[in-house]
């Protein structure tokens, strides 16, 4: 195997290789070859013989001459692409391009130059580094590469040096690491600094090739400043009618640093207003806050003094020289007259009270106070507009707050109403939200969560579980607190089903036995009792609905209806439902429209006022008089179905007359029978076909012809038709038509049933 060099071309120019022994130039820019070709031992220079060759780029980067076994290059050589190539020549006849002799392989290495300049592949970077850092301080470390061959020459030799960035930082000329260069850098005069590093090939001399990159520097803070109070003094007012809590005013110490180091606390020192005010921080703006502790008089004092400090709690022992990290400032707080409605002590107050508490009991006290020098007494009340339903009352005169009835918490839990208070002899008033919570008593019983059905198949075996219950309470849940199941005393030996609590206010159902059947009972209803134990324990009993139903060997149910078979017809429960649905609706339809019918048809109804009524009184003895109370009424003759509450219809008359039968058309004058006057009802109601049928045969016992004591009836005292005159009915009205046409008419030559009847 054999070894060439071909060195590397920065220009694309073809490369010619000369004839044996001689070095070409170019005539200008370019690179020397050295020459290499192929040669045999038997070739004779005859052109018999032929070169070949074949391997990486023969025939598209390298080319031999057949003849002379000259080997050019038709392209660029680029090292970083492929470093080196190996090929393989041979030696044939022309003719037959049999081999001459073996085939001989050789590596063609190609030579670097310096044609990549250095590159940093992770720019452009980002570093912190504390403020006040001592020189020399490791920034960080910065890294370029070049593609060159770092073996050959010093086209990959890389030096690193800073375009930009001094006198603030430096670096490292092999290693590339940045360092300060300054001391006292102070992240408060300027905190970020742009550094520019340049990596140089051909280790810094003349002529290589440099990359550069930006490094973005930014100095982080530490505690090396105090804090200092803008003013030495500071002027603040408070009103006369302020209440404690209220805040009377601020100030803030200047601290540049940032987070924990430019934490400022404050504390008060000294001055007369130590035990009337107080100071706190706001934890959002760092700021110290001036608060009222108790109430100040105008009329007493109007002047306080207070002496406040400011100081950093995290202090860095590096800089402790640099201290002390405080300052002090003063405050001066005057008090103002003033002449205000009442004060609630408290801007807003929250009370609460037990469910179910009995009337009148105390919810709480609102308390606000006049503040002028008059101190005026104040009175309380409630706007009924934020207690519509008046749950509350308060006195008027101490702000006490009562309950007026027992307060359910499910139905409401908070009341939110508001308290006014006015001064006596004032119109000002102030108002103030009390937001009232009714604390949760056990007095709702647990209940099942859901009220589904189980549905069990019919061949489920004995000790499987078919449901998981669980419940819920509209009461509040105390710690711990669950729910406990258990069956119902009266189902609690049953062979069918059995509970077990789970503890954890679950419980499951299992199955005792084997071979439910649907067609004996489809349905079965457990009773389950839950317990909430609370205070007072509350417990409910709750049915569990179970429905037996048909599986597959799988236990996937088919059906859960009654059987199809045990139905006539082969029609299913709904259906048959559907068609008794059908049927009674049409009933009822018939009925309404005959009703309806009927109506229209028979208007004339015989009305109570116009059912002329008169008694017919027996005697059991002659001259019993008005005395004797035994009557029979004689309406029950005239018309039998008005006694059961039926009015027949008067407006239909029958198309056909049946006519009387002799001696009833006709009776004698003298013989008005009550015996006569129903057997001529009876044989026109038997005549009349649009009279009702009467199924009941009603005997009427009656003093008439045959008595042995004789009758002391009107109708028969009329022997004769000068006997009594009855003409005065005609005066009496509308009502005494009827007597009147019956008994006064003397020249009646028919008895008249009809008339009858409606007397």
């Amino acid at each position: 195997m054999y070894e060439y060099l071909c060195h590397q071309s920065p220009h694309r120019h073809h490369h010619r290789l000369g004839k044996l022994g001689q070095v070409l130039h170019r005539s200008k820019r370019g690179w020397v070859w050295n020459q290499f070709f192929l040669h045999s031992d038997v070739d004779l220079g005859d052109g018999n013989i032929k070169y070949i060759l074949s391997g990486e780029g023969a025939g598209t980067i390298f080319v031999i001459d057949d003849n002379t076994g000259n080997i050019h290059a038709t392209k660029t050589l680029d090292r970083e692409e492929q470093a080196q190539y190996t090929l393989t020549a041979q030696a044939v006849a022309r003719d037959t391009n049999k081999p001459l002799e073996p085939p001989s392989e050789f590596i063609v290495k190609v030579q670097d130059i310096n044609d990549n300049p250095p590159e940093f592949l992770h720019g452009p970077y980002y570093a912190n580094v504390p403020e006040m850092s001592n020189v020399g301080t490791s920034v960080m470390q910065v890294t370029a590469t070049d593609a060159d061959d770092p073996t050959y020459g010093n086209s990959a030799r890389l030096v690193y040096s800073i375009l930009q960035g001094q006198p603030y930082f430096s670096v490292e000329s092999q290693t590339g690491i940045i360092r300060t260069a300054l001391p006292n850098m102070d992240r408060e005069a300027r905190q970020e600094y742009d550094v520019v590093i340049q990596a140089k090939d051909m280790g810094g001399h003349m002529g290589g090739l440099s990359g550069t990159t930006e490094v973005k520097i930014t100095l982080t803070d530490v505690n090396d400043n105090p804090p200092k109070f803008p003013q030495s003094v500071y002027a603040m007012s408070v009103s006369e009618d302020r209440v404690p809590g209220e805040e009377v005013g601020r100030l803030k110490a200047k601290d540049p640093d940032l987070g924990d180091n430019g934490l400022v606390t404050y504390s008060l020192l000294d001055g007369d207003g130590m035990g009337v005010f107080e100071l706190s921080t706001d934890s959002e703006t760092r700021e110290a806050v001036i608060k009222l502790k108790k109430h100040v008089d105008y009329e007493t004092k109007r002047m306080y003094t207070l002496k406040v400090e400011g100081s950093n709690p995290h202090i860095d022992p590096r800089f402790m020289s640099w201290g002390p990290y405080k300052d002090e400032a003063t405050i001066k707080i005057s008090v103002e007259d003033a002449d205000e409605p009442p004060v609630f002590v408290a801007p807003s107050y929250t009370f609460e009270v037990e469910e179910n508490a009995p009337e009148g009991t105390v919810v709480g006290r609102v308390h606000a106070k006049d503040t002028d020098v008059a101190n005026n007494p104040v009175r309380y009340m409630i706007p009924r507009y934020t207690d519509v339903e008046q749950f509350f009352n308060i006195n008027s005169e101490d702000g006490l707050i009562t309950t007026t009835r027992p307060m359910d918490r499910e139905t409401q839990p908070w009341h939110n109403i508001s308290v006014s208070a006015t001064e006596i002899g004032h119109h000002q008033d102030t108002k103030v939200r009390v937001n009232i919570k009714i604390k949760d008593m056990n007095d709702n019983a647990p209940e099942f969560a859901t009220n589904n059905e189980v549905l069990m198949c019919d061949t489920v075996a004995p000790g499987k579980m078919i449901e998981t219950v669980s419940a819920v309470d509209k009461d509040e849940m105390a710690h711990r607190q669950h729910f406990t199941f258990s069956l119902a005393p009266e189902v609690a030996h049953n062979n069918n089903f059995s509970l077990k609590d789970n503890r954890d206010s679950t419980a499951s159902i299992y199955v005792l036995r084997k071979g439910f059947s649907r067609l004996t009972q489809d349905v079965y209803f457990l009773p389950i009792e839950i317990n909430d134990n609370g205070l007072p324990a509350l417990s409910s009993t709750n049915t569990l609905t179970i429905r037996v139903c048909s599986c597959d060997s799988r236990d996937t149910i088919l059906s859960c209806n009654v059987e199809p078979y045990v139905l006539p017809a082969g029609l299913s429960t709904g259906a048959l439902i559907a068609i008794l649905a059908c049927i009674v609706i049409l009933l009822a339809i018939v009925v309404l429209f005959v009703a309806l019918r009927r109506q229209k048809k028979e208007p004339l109804i015989v009305f109570e006022e116009e059912d002329i009524r008169e008694n017919i009184i027996t005697y059991d003895d002659e001259g019993g008089g008005e005395e004797d109370t035994e009557a029979f009424d004689i309406a029950t003759l005239q018309n039998p179905d008005g006694a059961n509450g039926f009015l027949p219809r008067k407006d239909m008359k029958p198309e056909l007359q049946c006519p009387l039968r002799p001696g009833m058309g006709h009776p004698a004058p003298n013989s008005v029978d009550v015996d006569d006057f129903i057997k001529t009802r009876i044989a026109e109601a038997d005549c009349d076909p649009t009279a009702p049928p009467y199924d009941s045969i009603q005997i009427y016992g009656y003093e008439g012809r045959g008595s042995l004591a004789g009758s002391l009836s009107s109708l028969e005292s009329v022997t004769t038709e000068s006997d009594l005159d009855y003409d005065y009915l005609q005066s009496w009205g509308p009502r005494f038509r009827k007597l009147a046409d019956l008994y006064g008419t003397k020249d009646c030559p028919l008895f008249d049933a009809d008339e009858a009847e409606d007397s």
